[in-house]
């Protein structure tokens, strides 16, 4: 397999998990852009079989690029279920660490290198829109008002002491993957992060903030609408009310693979 053999000094190898369905707009700029921020780090392209042809860009990549590989996914199965995948791929390759990243553009790749800084002396490393030094660019009020609310209520109602539990460009260490109990994950979309932020908390690991610059996607159509803002809402409230019970082992999806 091709990639970078010393890895991120202080962190190890690195995979960076880019999901995508339907994003031939913005594939080949943003990995591009993450091979320049980040030269030592991987690239996987999870692609939800995509029929606008994004994993036929990433396989173009990949044949010129021995640091870009691509999961070829079969149908639409949702953003946690990739970057499940991209962990368990990771983890079967030896990797030490795994960052999320989403494919649209609105992660700027420049700020990869500020969380791979952070991740050598933590667990996780949330790229957050919401700490000191953090710009969001072009978004509408609405959005602005609904993700300064979710994260309050999640903060809130979980007692998970992050600022922005709901952002996607993370740092995770496999090490901490391995004891976060990954094989009871059941959501996707908004609430997927809310929920690895919550087991993260849960299993004690090391988590850091990292300001970032976030800006609305410039081409292709957004994936968040009502139902998945509606499905975070509703086990946000689940999760708070569940984490008040006696402790008690449940029975998970088994879906660490």
């Amino acid at each position: 397999m091709g990639g970078a053999v010393a890895g991120q000094p202080g962190v190890g190898r690195v995979l960076v998990v880019i999901p995508t369905y339907n994003e031939a707009d913005n594939v080949v700029d943003v990995v591009a852009r993450v091979r320049r921020a980040a030269p030592a780090v991987d690239v996987l392209v999870a692609d939800d079989d995509s029929p606008d042809g994004t994993g036929v860009l990433a396989d173009a990549m990949a044949d010129t690029d021995g640091q870009v590989h691509v999961l070829h996914r079969s149908g639409k199965q949702g953003l946690g279920a990739a970057y499940l995948a991209g962990f368990g791929w990771a983890r079967q390759r030896g990797y030490d660490a795994v960052v999320e990243m989403d494919a649209d553009g609105s992660h700027a790749p420049e700020d990869l290198p500020a969380l791979l800084e952070a991740a050598r002396d933590a667990d996780v490393v949330i790229g957050s829109r919401w700490v000191g030094g953090a710009r969001v660019v072009n978004w509408p009020w609405r959005r602005l008002v609904l993700s300064r609310c979710g994260n309050l209520y999640a903060r809130v109602a979980l007692g998970v002491p992050v600022s922005d539990a709901t952002g996607g460009f993370r740092v995770y260490r496999l090490s901490a993957l391995r004891v976060m109990r990954l094989e009871s994950v059941c959501s996707q979309g908004y609430s997927f992060q809310v929920e690895l932020s919550r087991l993260a908390h849960r299993a004690g690991v090391r988590i850091v903030e990292v300001p970032i610059t976030f800006a609305e996607r410039e081409r292709g159509a957004s994936k968040m609408s009502p139902l998945i803002v509606a499905e975070a809402l509703w086990r946000i409230t689940t999760w708070g009310l569940r984490d008040r019970r006696p402790s008690r082992r449940r029975r998970g999806h088994d879906r660490w693979p």
